[in-house]
């Protein structure tokens, strides 16, 4: 069968469709970092930004032509209107020329500059250190001479320029570590990047940044176990703050090491059990991990520890109803509306709870009281579909047509809910007309697939095919629209051999998908391979007590001689699904 129609899901789903993912985007996240984020402010000196500014953005140098010789003056020339031009090349050509006989740091800067924007590793090493003999102190030059030297695979030189810069750069300590941090974290060599930071540690094995600044590095060359060392050193000798525990969390997530980063936060809670920091990042994860029930408990610790705190009460509220705690999820997101500045989420999730019950006229209340934030579109949409339910068709759809969406998934989601409308009250034509409108000659997998299903219920099966086609003639791998198409083929013509390899191509894709599985069994039964066709269904219904899934191994059953198990197939079926037409027109026909 077809998967899902995807304006189904949206219908048809109830609160647990926005739960979780919403979770982990509660205020006050922090962001995760590309590079090691240490618990201090921003540094005093650091790389300078200007690496990757435009050419003509670099600094301006001030040398009065009378300072310059004859042949530097033609070099500065030639160098500034090639820079100019975008030339890069030639530009640093001429500033190499210039200031092998300059005396001048500025100068040399400038050229080391242009050297980086133009990623000519070689001559910014040799700019910068030019710079460093012209001045000595500057602690600029020596991080980007580091840097060069990194990239090089020149440890020792690096160390040289690093150490230099740590003993008499006068920012904060923790700023000093910031710097090398960015510095290391950015290069292509971790191997070597390592390597400095070892040095580095060596000289402060008791100081927390440091030692997390080697970790993170270690993650980054893909030295686990070192990693780990650097971090349980740190918790013995010190206190874990959330800010150091996000750096080295995120550089695990990064890595995929997301059982260590869990591990890691335990040890650090151990430790500091009262740190309600880390234990606000340790939920966050276990909800990530999909570790629903942990996190849940993680959470009313956290409840206890800060009951005013609207992100706890929120989260909370969300793992009761992926933990079916309605009623403890109600009483979260009644506490919750006590708030102003959450009520508006407090309501669409009670207006979720009240769907789920069957309360339509409630769920309605609560997603008219939304009126902005994050869940109005979502409110509105709700509220369009539970009108139509309730034949107010026209007002649902003055609602969606009033929509303002903010991305182009909310988009297609009104779209989506209009067509599906529509089509719930057999009205067709117009909806097919809101896909039309929607796609207007434009690409879009979401609503091809959708209006070739929408086909397929109109019985346009020429519009499904061409539909489905024109999706894998730009994604031949995707498995949904190799599905689609092959059980159409198999189930509504006599195209069982193109049908089959259709399918085929999809089980190899997605090999344990249910509507792949139950596709294959059909295409099978239709070849008259019905030995083959059964183990495919039975896996599928093993998956799930689908109808249709039902209706089509005991049609395989029935065939085969094997008629009680059929009616068992049958009979267990329609214990969930009394009405449903697909098994009751298969016992017609077959056992009338």
């Amino acid at each position: 069968m077809p998967s899902l129609n995807p304006m189904l899901k949206i219908l048809f789903s109830g609160w647990a469709f926005a739960a979780i993912a919403t979770l982990l985007g509660c205020a006050q996240t922090p962001p995760k970092p590309a590079v090691p984020s240490l618990p201090i402010s921003a540094p005093a000196v650091s790389l300078t930004d200007s690496w990757q500014e435009d050419l003509l953005a670099l600094p301006n140098i001030s040398v009065p032509a009378a300072a310059l010789e004859e042949s530097q003056l033609y070099h500065l020339l030639i160098a500034e209107f090639a820079g100019q031009r975008s030339v890069v090349s030639v530009a640093v050509e001429h500033y190499g020329k210039l200031i092998a006989t300059t005396t001048n740091p500025l100068l040399a800067e400038r050229a080391t500059k242009i050297a980086l924007y133009a990623q000519d590793d070689k001559a910014a090493l040799a700019n910068a250190e030019k710079w460093i003999n012209l001045a000595p102190k500057n602690l600029e030059a020596r991080q980007i001479a580091a840097a060069m030297y990194v990239r090089q695979g020149q440890a020792t030189a690096a160390i040289a320029h690093l150490e230099y810069v740590l003993e008499h750069d006068r920012s904060k300590h923790g700023d000093k570590l910031k710097m090398i941090a960015s510095l290391l974290g950015r290069e292509e060599d971790k191997t070597t990047a390592l390597q400095v930071m070892e040095s580095v540690l060596s000289h402060r094995l008791n100081d927390p940044d440091t030692l997390l600044v080697y970790a993170v590095l270690a993650l980054r060359a893909d030295k686990l176990d070192a990693s780990r060392r650097a971090m349980d050193q740190l918790v013995a000798k010190a206190d874990v703050s959330p800010n150091m525990a996000l750096a080295y969390v995120s550089a695990l997530e990064k890595e995929g090491e997301i059982a260590e980063a869990l591990a890691f936060l335990e040890r650090a809670l151990a430790r500091t059990p009262g740190e309600f920091g880390l234990r606000l990042l340790y939920a966050r994860m276990l909800a990530e991990a999909d570790r629903f029930k942990d996190a849940r408990l993680e959470f009313l610790k956290l409840n206890r520890q800060a009951p005013d705190s609207t992100d706890v009460i929120y989260a909370l509220g969300l793992l009761n109803l992926q933990t079916n705690r309605v009623e403890n999820a109600e009483q979260n997101f009644q506490d919750l509306a006590k708030y102003p500045e959450r009520r508006d989420d407090a309501s669409f999730y009670l207006g979720q709870i009240a769907e789920s019950r069957k309360q339509p006229a409630l769920a309605l209340e609560h997603y008219r009281s939304v009126v902005s934030g994050a869940s109005q579109f979502q409110a509105q949409v709700r509220t369009a579909v539970l009108l139509a339910g309730q034949q107010k068709v026209t007002e649902a759809r003055a609602i969606l047509a009033n929509l303002k969406p903010d991305s182009d998934d909310q988009r297609k989601q009104a779209v989506l809910v209009e067509a599906e409308i529509l089509a719930e009250q057999k009205d067709f034509a117009n909806a097919m007309a809101v896909f039309d409108k929607a796609l207007n000659g434009t690409y879009d997998t979401t609503l091809l697939y959708s209006r070739a299903m929408l086909a397929e219920r109109m019985n346009r099966l020429d519009v499904l095919e061409a539909d489905l086609r024109q999706i894998l003639l730009k994604e031949p791998d995707n498995s949904d629209a190799l599905n689609a198409l092959g059980f159409t083929l198999a189930d509504r013509t006599a195209r069982y051999a193109e049908a089959h390899e259709l399918i085929k191509r999809a089980s190899a894709l997605s090999p344990d998908n249910f509507y792949v599985l139950d596709s294959m069994g059909w295409v099978l039964y239709r070849l008259g391979r019905l030995e083959e066709a059964v183990p495919y269904l039975q896996k599928a219904r093993a998956q799930r007590n689908d109808p249709e899934v039902a209706a089509h191994l005991g049609e395989v059953l029935w065939v085969l001689g094997r008629q009680n198990d059929a009616r068992e197939v049958w009979n267990t079926a329609l214990e969930a699904h009394p009405e449903d037409r697909k098994i009751l027109d298969a016992i017609k026909r077959l056992a009338p």
